[in-house]
């Protein structure tokens, strides 16, 4: 005689989280949400931080010219083409991006009631959260064999990237076009992790190859970040399959990810090479801006490994300057609690092994060399070498110090012992910990400087506009403060009285300064 089955109730989701552990989609949560809050420490002291060059400018033009007919950021983007050409760039998504972010920023200051500086380095900030987003999908994209739990690569990214955003310098883009050169390092990123995220053993679907062409041009028309996409993706995508996946070199070059990559190459490079030649004639008179012309020589070879190892930390520390004091105590608890929720999972998360580790290394390798190589063909950046500031931040290092991040995340990975691990996680937060105070420095050392107290004063005032008496005698008073400050630059005062009218008509549809910057009257 058997005993009578008992149908026990089943076990209730609290216990089975406290007993087994989180079910893959909270583990997934759990590393997006540090992906998220992981950067926001290191760059909270710089919230306030004025805009500096272009971006003094810029904001207030294009949040001006904008704000009531967003749309018209395509057809001013088109028209201005022909002279970006003739000084050296192509960026025509780039610049729509760049124009619809001051409109954001300049936005948000009007929405919420904030200086547009601070709407700006908001607007930054959510561009350096999505690098750290992506830079966790493309490792996880590189290592994984199908659907699993997130690897202990993603608890170790977000520490890893968190710890380059450095203001090192006036040209880090921390500091300068940071949503946009964030942006475009985002979407370098997500194009690799997208292909490596293909299926090889399903078939390219047709209404595919249209898009993927279309995703191809659309790539050498956005920016010279932007070019990096697809070099990338090759890298990641044969490294993965040969690494991780184990494919044979002839499935590896006909499956789906590969017939997709090569569609968007097959879009990418007529644009590419047509937009390189006419430049290449215009530059070839020597009229090119300098920040986009190409300068190949001794310097350009000089400058390359420089520009490879410009990104760790510590050397960028030492350009910004580290300043021991509540902001470290306050970024040690915050890192030390985001750092304990992430050793928590290490138990939890997928084991990454040497092969694995192996494809990630190579992509970022491949990464970081291509960032150094364009920032070594800039005169700007040889400049910097020459005289040895070998730390400083330029657009280069949206790439470099995101690769930077992975390529050691990677080596770590080696060791297949837990304590490293979890040594690795402590060592990463300290470093983002210590990155919140040399941004801090940064920040103080700049608002010091009369330029950048009269931008803060600036942005102020249009953002507690007053269109009467009182408020243009003050907006008149600042702009002859910037006249004895860059007088002596005409072209900065046009910028400055064309920018700030156009915001002004905007914002109240009074001139900015009258009888100077307009006629006095509304329009």
């Amino acid at each position: 005689m058997s005993a009578p089955t008992v149908d026990a109730p089943a076990p209730r989701v609290g216990m089975r989280f406290v007993v087994e552990g989180p079910p893959v989609r909270a583990l997934w949560r759990r590393a997006m949400v540090r992906a998220v809050l992981v950067p926001l420490p290191v760059l909270a002291p710089l919230v306030a931080l004025a805009p500096s060059r272009d971006h003094r400018f810029n904001l207030y033009w294009h949040g001006g010219l904008f704000r009531d007919e967003p749309l018209r950021i395509v057809p001013h983007t088109v028209g201005s083409l022909p002279g970006y050409l003739r000084l050296g760039n192509f960026r025509l998504f780039g610049r729509m991006l760049e124009k619809a972010l001051d409109l954001a920023a300049y936005a948000l200051g009007e929405v919420l009631g904030l200086p547009v500086n601070v709407g700006f380095r908001l607007v930054s900030f959510v561009s350096a959260v999505l690098v750290c987003v992506t830079a966790v999908l493309l490792a996880e994209s590189v290592v994984a064999r199908g659907r699993q739990a997130p690897s202990t690569v993603a608890a170790l990214v977000p520490f890893a990237v968190a710890a380059g955003f450095v203001a090192a310098g006036g040209s880090s883009p921390v500091v300068l076009f940071g949503g946009l050169y964030f942006g475009s390092a985002a979407l370098v990123l997500g194009v690799a992790a997208a292909l490596c995220r293909i299926d090889p053993d399903r078939p390219l679907r047709i209404w595919w190859m249209p898009l993927l062409l279309l995703g191809g041009a659309a790539l050498a028309a956005f920016n010279e970040i932007a070019y990096f996409a697809l070099p990338l993706a090759t890298v990641a995508v044969l490294a993965r399959g040969r690494l991780v996946l184990g494919l044979g070199a002839r499935r590896l070059c006909t499956a789906a990810p590969a017939r997709a990559l090569g569609l968007l190459w097959l879009g990418f490079l007529p644009v590419f090479l047509a937009v390189r030649v006419v430049i290449q004639r215009y530059c070839s008179a020597g009229g090119c801006y300098q920040g986009s012309d190409v300068r190949l020589g001794p310097e350009s070879v000089e400058a390359l490994p420089v520009r490879a190892v410009a990104w760790l930390p510590p050397m960028m520390w030492r350009t910004a300057g580290v300043e021991p004091g509540l902001v470290l105590a306050v970024a040690v608890v915050a890192f030390g609690l985001l750092a304990w929720h992430a050793i928590r999972d290490l138990p939890r998360l997928s084991r990454v092994g040497p092969r694995a580790a192996l494809a990630v290394a190579l992509t970022a390798g491949a990464l970081v060399l291509l960032g150094a190589g364009m920032g070594a063909l800039n005169a700007d950046v040889q400049q910097l070498v020459a005289t040895g500031r070998w730390g400083y931040g330029w657009r280069d290092s949206a790439v470099t110090t995101t690769a930077g991040a992975l390529l050691m995340v990677a080596a770590v990975h080696f060791v297949r012992r837990q304590a490293v691990l979890v040594a690795a996680v402590v060592l990463l937060a300290g470093a983002a910990a210590v990155s919140a105070t040399a941004n801090k420095r940064q920040r103080d050392t700049t608002m010091a400087t009369p330029a950048a107290r009269l931008a803060d004063r600036l942005a102020v005032e249009m953002a507690d506009f007053d269109p009467g008496p009182e408020g243009a005698a003050r907006r008149c008073a600042l702009r002859a403060e910037f006249l004895r400050l860059h007088g002596d630059v005409p072209f900065s005062v046009r910028r400055f009285d064309e920018s700030l009218e156009t915001a002004a008509r905007q914002r109240a549809d009074v001139s900015y300064c009258p009888g100077v910057t307009g006629d006095g009257r509304p329009r």
